[in-house]
């Protein structure tokens, strides 16, 4: 019986197929939209990253089977900080895309569980609002110190 005709093997493409299709994108900060009346840029960008890991209990096989850490920490601060300080961030999204890690978890196999490499891409945006502090409102006069001489 040819391969391709093969029931089981069909719906193992299938579901293999699937999975690929709505890929891994984590969103990592997503807020709810917004229209702020005080909006001066837009700042947005993407990058490819290190997303690997290792296994807690490297010895092999038994790895397979063992929780794993990253060996870098990807935190959305790092790259919502290109954009302003938080306090001028508004509408922020950043999404961690992980579907390049589909085809690199070979190198899982290979190391018999103990390292897993992971291209990933990071994508982040965010309306940058002019700043409180240069609003006339909030403007604080500094204080002056007097000396008294009695």
């Amino acid at each position: 019986m040819p391969l391709l005709k093969n029931a089981r093997f069909r719906f193992a493409i299938g579901l293999v197929t699937l999975a690929m299709l709505f890929g891994c994108a984590y969103s990592l900060v997503h807020d709810n939209p917004s229209a702020p009346p005080n909006v001066v840029a837009h700042c947005e960008g993407s990058e490819n990253i290190d997303d690997s890991s290792i296994a807690v209990v490297p010895i092999p096989v038994v790895a397979f089977i063992s929780p794993h850490t990253e060996l870098h920490e990807i935190g959305p601060d790092d790259y919502l900080n290109r954009c302003g300080r938080p306090t001028q961030l508004v509408n922020r999204d950043v999404t961690l895309d992980k579907t390049n890690c589909i085809p690199a978890s070979l190198t899982e196999i290979v190391t018999l569980g103990i390292f897993q490499w992971c291209p990933a891409t990071i994508s982040y945006n965010a309306d940058v609002t002019s700043s409180p502090a240069s609003s006339p409102s909030y403007t604080r006069q500094p204080e002056r110190l007097s000396s008294s001489t009695q």
